[in-house]
């Protein structure tokens, strides 16, 4: 049994990759919000990872960084402070975490790390610049860590299109919209939260123990194909 750090498991993807840990894994959710859940093998610590300090934890062989923001605004409506709030949530809430448990994991059993960047830092997107950019400073960062942690620890990123959680509401708020997102996949349909969750726990695993640095895109086609 693994000790699992999900930073981010009360809601989304985080939540759902938290269900799925806790049949073989101790779970250590840091969030705002405690995981509407009980189980013997979860342990939470209400916790705001950008402003408050971070609970110290002795045991981790795998960090989830879920948090992000899906900030869409034409660019002449973004202020600077808009990119530093992206930037802040996705890029630095990341290094934090990281920084934080990096001696912890080195102790750990074959220790990994997953991150998330999103299909808008390879597929140019209107009204996507403060995100993309937020989520391309994922993509860098996996790459680096993923040499400067070799061969101690992995990283790797999972880079999803449309999910359909509380994050991504308002872009499936009513029949037409979710016909529209769905249509313009190749695979006609985007994501739900379970089977993003059940790629990270793949790469927490050791099946994927000769993988690092690299960004896996959960795209349903948008990115790889033109039909």
């Amino acid at each position: 049994m693994k000790t699992i750090i999900v930073v981010g498991g009360s809601k989304g993807i985080g939540n759902a990759l938290v269900k799925i840990l806790l049949h073989e894994h101790k779970v250590i959710n840091i969030s705002r919000t405690k995981p509407e859940i009980t189980y013997e093998n979860l342990e939470h610590f209400s916790c705001d990872v950008i402003a408050d300090d971070l609970p110290n934890i002795e045991k981790a062989d795998g960090l989830v960084y879920c948090p992000g923001s899906i900030n869409l605004k034409p660019i002449s409506r973004l202020s600077i402070d808009d990119f530093k709030n992206d930037f802040e949530i996705n890029v630095l809430g990341a290094v934090k975490v990281i920084q934080k448990y990096l001696n912890t994991l080195k102790q750990g059993d074959k220790p990994s790390i997953v991150l998330f960047s999103t299909v808008a830092s390879k597929l140019g997107m209107p009204f996507h610049a403060s995100v993309a950019t937020a989520k391309s400073g994922v993509e860098g960062l996996v790459k680096s860590l993923g040499a400067e942690l070799a061969p101690t620890i992995r990283i790797n990123a999972i880079a999803p299109t449309v999910t359909d959680t509380e994050l991504a509401s308002k872009l499936l708020r009513n029949d037409r919209m979710i016909e529209n997102i769905t249509e313009r996949h190749p695979l006609k349909k985007y994501l739900n939260p379970e089977e993003v969750a059940e790629m990270v726990s793949f790469l927490l695993s050791d099946k994927t123990a000769s993988i690092s640095g690299q960004v896996f895109e959960m795209d349903c086609g948008i990115v790889s194909f033109k039909l």
